[in-house]
């Protein structure tokens, strides 16, 4: 590089001394800055670290110096384009320098540089000249640009297009334009001088925009480059259109079918027509013919923008299978211009229309007896479909005894019996008809009918229990309900009216029965007497239930009744017994006899049973009562100890006799026992024993009477319980047992079963193990079974 002001700065140097004074004193007030120009020139574009040129040895540096006095650059750019070296002076490029960056487009591009010493403050500018490369392409404002001409257009018309710009400078700007060829346009350039060239777009040929609506051209600026560089912009001639073409339908024929199922909404059809010209003149409108039916106008609808053809209200099949509509296309122009179509439209018949059920004849109740095949309805169906969607089958639910008869005549049925009925197993039937056509998918209808089976009187009436088994006690108020029986029948209505009565045959065994009364509508039965079981212990009759069918039905059933025994009868004394009948006696002893000497035996009976006939004795007045002593159970009557001289000869002694029933019976008996001397008691006791013969002879008549009339009517229930046992399959057994261990007192004890249970009626004395039944007021015993050993229970 060559320094233009070497010698100025040398000098600035030389007068240096001689200013020595005057810059002393002017350092004194301000810094002295001194100052020297430089200028460099170097081309755009060059690498980071090209050298630009010395300052150091251009302005006469020492090298040594520089350092020391902090040579540098001064910039308020972050990021500057040069820097100097501290130990060389040189200048470098710090990044590559875009001319067109730094100076746009100006002719020529000069960087000023400042630079400092310090001690003293120097101040050295360099210039630096960016020499401009062709480094840029020209460019368009706009990579596309759209012309709009109108076909009317004549040859010769003049359209300015958009000039190039290049940020190169000078012979590397924009120089040239050229244009793609096309038979319709060419190229002219209008120079500007300063402000460029100017591409002009003309005419040559006219346009038709039916024939080519556009045209697409390139425009190509060069510049002055070597070789020179392009940028192109691409023109798209959009020729414009007058309304010189009607709308032309996509089709000649338009034919569609429709489902008359269709939803309103439904696309039926879309029409196209199309206009070559463009804009208003090329939009088409679409509407129907004012001349079409009305009816046509209220089922469809057609889109004016699209086309589209769409379902306005719901369609019929069964009303009308086609429709002709005639279809309007128009477009925009400002003289419009018109074309007409038609589209036919059939339509499909689908199954819409579900069968249609209807009773015509209808038996709501029928007879539990109705033979199968028993007409019941006439079922009649209806299908407003056409073909398969019209044919219809029906059917009645299953698992019922009815069924569907087709008829001769079409869609006609008959619903009857096809097995036979039972009201008392289901007297209500809902029954379903259900109609389905052989459309797909297919539809179907449903009807309920409601058949109600009438009785008959086909069932007898049934007691609740067979055999009936009844407890009375004896004693029971004449006239009063002992017992009822119940029978129910699953007739209805009169069928189901129960009557009851007592079967009298006149028979000796059914005599009982004119005794008792049965409540015809109740079955309550009434005794008009009192069971006396002493006399009666156990009878059996029948009794009839009669609906009130036409006929009739009856049921008969055995009523087993067992008389329970009550504590009705006091204890009889049998000894001692007086002449005159009353129970007193006299008993002569010797006065030597010892301790534990049987004085006598008092002897009692009860006509009652169990607790009722079981009787104790006790002492209730007696003179001495170190003397006797008396057991309870036998009524023997035994000393206590020996007599003495000073017992009295005489003693009183009154005995009560009590059952144990839950309100207790008692007789007395009064025995004298006289102390005689052992001589007088033997005389005594031969008159006596005479005497005793006689009374043996009556006290024995009566038991035998009495143990004969027992033994009679145990064998009679035995008998009758036999019999029972035998005539019906309910476990009865009934034997009566007679106390043979008669020490006093008469005992009875009868036992019978019922079910499995073992019942006994005892007497004085209860048998080992026995246990009393809940309610059988304390005189009926339940045994355990024994039967595998014996029948007979004994009572000990």
């Amino acid at each position: 590089m060559i320094s233009d002001f070497t010698m100025e700065q040398r000098k600035r140097e030389s007068g240096r001394g001689r200013r020595y004074l005057v810059g002393c004193i002017v350092a004194a007030l301000l810094w002295t800055v001194a100052s020297a120009q430089l200028r460099y020139s170097i081309s755009e574009e060059v690498n980071e670290g090209t050298v630009v040129g010395n300052i150091a040895r251009d302005l006469g540096l020492d090298k040594s110096t520089l350092k020391d006095r902090k040579y540098r650059i001064v910039s308020s750019d972050a990021d500057p384009l040069f820097h100097v070296n501290h130990n060389d002076g040189v200048l470098y490029v710090s990044r590559k320098i875009d001319r067109e960056e730094v100076c746009a487009q100006s002719s020529t591009c000069v960087i000023n540089v400042k630079t400092v010493l310090e001690n003293p403050l120097e101040v050295h500018y360099v210039m630096v000249e960016v020499i401009d490369i062709n480094d840029h392409s020209p460019t368009f404002p706009e990579e596309d640009n759209t012309l709009e001409i109108s076909e009317s257009v004549l040859p010769g018309a003049r359209f300015q297009l958009l000039a190039s710009q290049d940020q190169d400078s000078g012979p590397f700007s924009v120089q040239q334009y050229k244009l793609s060829h096309n038979d319709h346009f060419r190229l002219e350039v209008k120079d500007k001088g300063d402000d460029g060239k100017i591409p002009i777009l003309v005419v040559q040929k006219s346009l038709d925009r039916e024939t080519a609506g556009s045209h697409s051209l390139t425009l190509t600026a060069l510049d002055g480059g070597k070789p020179p560089k392009n940028g192109n912009m691409n023109i798209l001639v959009r020729v414009l259109d007058i309304n010189d073409n009607a709308p032309i339908f996509s089709k000649d024929d338009y034919i569609v079918t429709l489902n008359e199922s269709a939803p309103v909404g439904t696309t039926v059809i879309q029409v196209n027509a199309t206009d070559l010209d463009e804009g208003s003149n090329g939009e088409v409108v679409y509407s129907f013919s004012k001349t079409m039916n009305q009816n046509s106008f209220n089922l469809f609808d057609i889109n004016p923008l699209t086309g589209e053809i769409s379902v306005k209200a719901l369609i019929n099949y069964e009303e009308k299978d086609r429709y002709e509509l005639e279809i309007q296309a128009s477009d925009k122009g400002f003289a419009p211009l018109t074309t007409e179509k038609s589209v036919i439209i059939k339509i499909f018949d689908v199954n819409d229309n579900a069968p249609e059920i209807e009773v015509t004849s209808f038996s709501s109740s029928i007879p539990e007896d109705s033979r199968p095949g028993t007409t019941v309805a006439l079922i009649s169906v209806s299908d407003l479909d056409s073909g398969l969607n019209g044919k219809v089958i029906c059917t009645v639910n299953e698992a019922v005894p009815f069924t569907l008869s087709p008829s001769l005549q079409d869609k006609m049925f008959s619903l009857v019996t096809k097995s036979p009925l039972d009201r008392e197993k289901q007297s209500h039937y809902d029954l379903t008809i259900t109609a389905k056509d052989a459309g797909q998918p297919s539809l179907s209808s449903e009807k309920t009918i409601s058949v109600v089976v009438s009785d008959v009187n086909d069932n007898s009436p049934e007691f609740s229990l067979s055999p009936y088994t009844f407890y009375v006690a004896e004693g029971n108020d004449p006239g009063a309900s002992v017992f009822s029986v119940k029978a129910s029948d699953r007739d209805e209505n009169d069928n189901a009216v129960i009557s009851y009565h007592i079967v009298r045959d006149g028979s000796e065994d059914n005599k009982v029965t004119s005794f008792l009364n049965i409540n015809s509508d109740t079955g309550h039965i009434t005794a008009l007497k009192s069971f006396d079981f002493e006399t009666l212990k156990t009878f059996q009759f029948q009794v009839v239930a009669t609906d009130s069918g036409a006929p009739s039905l009856s049921t008969n059933v055995t009523v087993n009744v067992f008389i329970l025994d009550q504590n009705d009868n006091a204890p009889v004394i049998l000894y001692p017994l007086s002449s005159n009948g009353s129970a007193e006696g006299v008993e002569e002893i010797p006065r030597n006899v010892n301790a534990g000497h049987l004085v006598t035996k008092v002897r009692a009976y009860d006509a009652d049973i169990g607790y009722n006939g079981w009787l104790l004795f006790s002492l209730q007045e007696l003179t001495d009562h170190s003397l006797f002593a008396l057991d309870r159970y036998t009524g023997q009557i035994r000393t206590l100890r020996s007599f003495t001289e000073t017992d009295e000869a005489e003693h009183k002694l009154v005995i009560l006799v009590k059952d144990n029933g839950n309100i207790s019976l008692s007789a007395t008996a009064t025995v004298i026992v006289k102390l005689v001397e052992p001589k007088e008691a033997f005389a005594a006791s031969d008159v006596k024993s005479a005497t005793n013969v006689d009374e043996d002879d009556n006290v024995t008549f009566y038991l035998m009477i009495t143990l004969g009339s027992v033994s009679v009517l145990f064998l009679i229930s035995i008998i009758v319980l036999i019999a029972m046992q035998c005539s019906k399959s309910t476990d009865y057994t009934s034997k009566y047992l007679q106390e043979t261990n008669y020490d006093g007192t008469l005992c009875h004890s009868i036992q019978y079963r019922s079910g499995d249970k073992r019942y006994m009626l005892v007497g004085p004395r209860m048998s080992i193990g026995s246990t009393i039944v809940s309610g059988s007021h304390s005189n009926t015993l339940v045994l355990p079974d024994r039967r595998r050993a014996s029948e007979e229970v004994r009572l000990i």
